[in-house]
């Protein structure tokens, strides 16, 4: 009769501590926040000149909707960057350019000076 209490007082924790910690096992799993889906980085650029001074201004990783464009030497505005994030335009003077949208500003490469 003793064996049986001291099986039981031993055996019984062990058996309840299996309970409960199985679930908690697989709950990191289940109860991890999920990571956003990562936005590519927004990049525009500038072509080469063209013998004319003109260049296109082409970009992608944008959100989709209405953006601003900048320059210090050039005319710039509200433009609108397509469904897919990208946007081109041709014959844009030749300069350095920034698309701003939603607060974020993206410096466009490839301009030399």
């Amino acid at each position: 009769m003793f064996n049986r209490q001291a099986r039981l007082l031993v055996l019984a924790p062990v058996a309840a501590g299996a309970l409960i910690a199985a679930p908690l096992a697989f709950a990191p799993v289940a109860l991890a926040p999920r990571a956003a889906a990562a936005l590519p980085a927004a990049t525009c650029s500038v072509s080469a000149a063209s013998e004319d001074g003109t260049a296109r201004l082409s970009g992608s990783g944008f959100e989709p909707g209405l953006a601003f464009l900048s320059s210090p030497t050039a005319p710039g505005g509200s433009f609108m960057i397509g469904s897919d994030g990208g946007f081109q335009m041709m014959n844009v003077k030749y300069a350095p350019y920034t698309v701003q949208q939603g607060g974020e500003r993206t410096v466009c490469g490839g301009f030399g000076g």
